[in-house]
């Protein structure tokens, strides 16, 4: 008789234990053994992969619902979202805000689209508007209302009172879990739809190389050497991070792959602070957080849609250097009388 954990292991499908060792193989020769860390239990999602086709059978049997036979565990009914479209190769089982969702790994036949022959654009990712591009086209999305945002803080109150491993702990968790899930589907949502549109009617999407781990680490210091203006560097670090920068950079790459476009990074030095127009770089340029005017020419633009605009010419100067890195490559474009 099994008992313990040879009785879980038992229990467990074994080609998701098998898999689980696979990609702790590739993180390890990807990164290196030493600095993989395990998935906290507490923070992260638990998630398991069916990677064998030949074990899952999917079924539609409804208009809104299907079902998916998964090794040891039966018959799971799901929502029905849209058509699979192509052949299976694995079903991931995860969950997330309380909800466990089922996602299907196919391969629909498709390679990378031809480029669309669009013309480029600039975008520029900002804390007040979450996507300024150098058309001029705003972009941004209110991803917590205030009543959301005011539960959250209470919400997170009641978790410092309680008792850790208490009951109604857990419950408390449950709903801040569910709250921040609603809110981090909105960010993806938004995400999704800016990417689709910018890649579908740009052929050259130019973006910053921003290191948004640094830009959005605590500035409080130590003990022995303490930060300066701790709390309003940690509501900045809340702003970036509610806009999705990271996220929105992940979904342009991947959208750009089927709409026939491509993303290119450039450096994020003083694009914010260089006149579109002459050229001109200042501090002082910057008059305030949405208007710029330049002191040397007296340009007035949208500071983000400025901002912008010198984002896309440092792209279309590196593509045109044939690299992707400011100052690496000797390489010139020839003068026009010499390419004639």
């Amino acid at each position: 008789m099994l008992t313990g954990r040879r009785y879980l292991l038992a229990l467990t499908p074994a080609h998701t234990l098998q898999q689980t060792l696979r990609d702790l193989e590739r993180a390890c020769a990807t990164h290196g053994t030493f600095k993989v860390r395990w998935r906290s239990r507490r923070t992260g999602p638990p998630s398991f992969r069916f990677p064998d086709p030949r074990q899952i059978t999917v079924e539609r049997v409804g208009r809104r619902w299907g079902r998916v036979r998964l090794p040891k565990l039966g018959w799971v009914r799901f929502r029905w979202t849209r058509p699979l479209g192509g052949v299976l190769r694995n079903a991931t089982v995860r969950q997330d805000g309380g909800r466990w969702f089922v996602s299907f790994c196919v391969d629909d036949g498709r390679r990378e689209a031809d480029p669309n022959g669009k013309p480029p654009v600039g975008v520029d990712r900002g804390v007040t508007v979450a996507v300024a591009t150098s058309g001029g086209w705003l972009r941004d999305r209110q991803v917590a209302t205030p009543g959301e945002r005011a539960r959250g803080k209470r919400l997170q109150q009641q978790l410092a009172r309680q008792q850790k491993g208490s009951a109604r702990r857990a419950a408390t968790r449950a709903k801040l879990t569910r709250l921040n899930a609603r809110i981090r589907d909105r960010r993806t949502d938004f995400a999704a739809w800016t990417a689709d549109r910018l890649t579908r009617a740009h052929g050259l999407v130019v973006v910053e190389d921003l290191k948004i781990g640094a830009m959005t680490a605590s500035a409080k210091g130590t003990l022995t050497d303490p930060g300066k203006k701790v709390r309003q560097k940690a509501g900045l670090n809340r702003a970036i991070l509610a806009k999705g920068w990271g996220g929105l950079l992940t979904t342009l790459e991947h959208k750009a792959r089927y709409n026939g476009s491509r993303i290119v990074r450039v450096p994020p030095a003083y694009t914010s602070q260089t006149c579109a127009a002459c050229g001109h770089r200042a501090p002082d340029n910057r008059e305030s957080q949405a208007v710029f005017r330049c002191c040397a020419c007296g340009h007035r633009d949208n500071a983000d849609v400025n901002a912008a605009k010198n984002i896309l010419a440092a792209g279309l100067a590196v593509t045109g250097r044939g690299d992707l890195a400011a100052g690496r490559s000797a390489k010139r474009q020839p003068p026009e009388d010499e390419a004639a």
